[in-house]
Formats: structure tokens, sequence, C-alpha cells
């Protein structure tokens, strides 16, 4: 499957070269994103560092989905894998090209555990990753009482009757930071599902989420929509009610066919606030920002 979208319709990414990490100040309070492209960033909360579906194809080249098909990249990375800071974890959603590519696999540290699904786990392992497998809503910690960062997998649907036999488990990320007793922060990685029920069950569970990253772009893969378009993103909204959300997986692939300022645009008219559009490159403190 090829992209057809024109490349210079997209954003060029910010090149910040190798300025991630931790800022100045009490690492318990930071609470930061790097957007990278495609679903990939990098999250800093407190003193912990996790990477999300390492994908640094460069523009112009193929993504392989499965099955024979593939879409080719639009963008560039806004970071290579060498700027990367030291990482503590990696979460991926699913084994997509998209999500964790060739360059990943040849040139990232295999020595952070990378927290996915169990379908996953054990492919990577086979290629020498140290992997956490995880299912509905197991979790994983790092660190210890003083502080630690939990991560929860939560349900995720790829794609419904025929489409989702032939698609990769997916899996959802709700990640905790804590100090002490306290819940400094909670971020939601929606990782590559649609809406639904299953989300109701992810909102009893976690009904106070700080920061929602969604997985967008209406992807469509052989008629079918696998990614959350504009309206399945509002209705996801809707369902979660985070204090902000941060949309990625919009604009890097042909494939992904829900413009990026449709979501924007119904979400703001749905009333809901704390849309933060993070461009490749950028480093966003992960605070509410209701004025939005």
């Amino acid at each position: 499957m090829t992209a057809e979208r024109d490349p210079s319709a997209t954003t060029d990414p910010v090149q910040v070269g190798g300025q991630v990490g931790l800022p100045g100040g009490s690492h318990g309070t930071t609470a930061a994103l790097t957007f990278v492209g495609t679903a990939t960033t990098v999250l800093e909360l407190g003193s912990f560092t996790i990477l999300t579906d390492p994908n640094f194809l460069h523009r112009g080249q193929r993504a392989y989905l499965g099955k024979g098909l593939w879409s080719r990249r639009l963008t560039d990375p806004a970071l290579e894998i060498e700027d990367l800071p030291k990482l503590d974890a990696v979460v991926l959603s699913h084994l997509h090209g998209d999500h964790f590519d060739r360059v990943a696999r040849r040139r990232l540290d295999r020595r952070p555990p990378v927290l996915t699904t169990p379908d996953a786990a054990r492919r990577l392992a086979d290629w020498g990753f140290d992997t956490q497998p995880l299912t509905d809503w197991q979790q994983h910690v790092l660190g210890d009482d003083g502080e630690s960062l939990t991560v929860t997998a939560v349900p995720g649907i790829h794609a419904r009757g025929m489409m989702g036999a032939l698609l990769p488990p997916v899996m959802g990320s709700v990640i905790e930071h804590r100090v002490g007793d306290q819940v400094r922060h909670r971020v939601y990685v929606s990782g590559d599902t649609l809406t639904g029920d299953h989300l109701d069950a992810v909102r009893r569970r976690f009904p106070d989420i700080d920061t929602a990253v969604v997985h967008l772009g209406g992807t469509r893969v052989l008629f079918h929509t696998v990614t959350m378009d504009a309206d399945q993103g509002v209705d996801f909204l809707g369902r979660i009610r985070p204090d902000q959300t941060i949309p990625v997986h919009h604009s890097d692939y042909g494939v992904f066919r829900s413009p990026l300022g449709d979501f924007v645009t119904k979400a703001r008219r749905a009333g809901h606030s704390g849309i933060r559009v993070v461009k490749p490159g950028e480093r966003a403190e992960l605070r509410p920002d209701t004025g939005a």
C-alpha cells in the first residue's frame, strides 16, 4: 500500500539535536513530552525517561505493515536514535513498521525493557531485546518506594471483524509517576486503538488522566479504518475526559487519511479544551492548559 499524499504538504520537523533531557530543578516535578514524529515521543516523568513507539525511518523509506502491505514515510524524524537520552524503558503499542522499525531494531539500546504485548515481546526477545510482555491490566513498576513509575497495559482494538484477525494485538498504556504515595502525573498513551466501550473500562479504572497522547490519523488499510479519525478522536475525549490532549500519529504516512486540523476543529467545537498540538522536535511541559 503506497503513500498518496504529497510530502511537500507536511510540516518539516524542527531539528533539536541532542537537546532532549531533563530540565533543571527537581526531578520529582518534571513532566514533559518531546514529539519525534509518528507515535514516537520521549516522555520525562520525574527522574524517568520513556520512549514510545520508536519509528526512525526517514522520508521516502517504507514502513512494512505485514501481509505484504507497506506505506512510504513522508517526513523525517525530529531526532535520531543517537540523540536520545538514557532510557529507563520503551513502551510499544504493537509491532508494526511505523511503530518499531528496522532502524530501531538495528540501533536501539537493547537493555531498557520494552513493555508491549506478548505477541510483540516474543519477536523482540528473538532480536535480543529485554522485553516485558503485558496483557490487559497487567502492570510493570520501575523505581522504588521513594519514586516510581507504573505502566499499566489497557485494552486496545486495532480493527474489528475480519480485519481485526489480520492485524497484530495492540495495547494502550497508562503511565503513573509517583513520588512517595502521591501521583504526580498520569499519562494515557492510547496506542493504535479505535474508539469503543473498552475505553469506558479505562475511564472507570483511571478517572483522572492528566495527559492523553492520542494516536489519530484515520489510517486506512484495505478499505478499513484501523486508527481513530477525527470523529473517533472526539469520541475518545468524551469517554476519557483528559485534562489535556496531545495528538500524535497523524501526518507521517500516506495511509493516514484524517487530517490533524479536522480533529482539532471538531474537538474544540465539541467543547474539549486542553488540545495541545506539539510540533516534531518540540518539547512540551505537561501541565494543564485549559485555555487552549
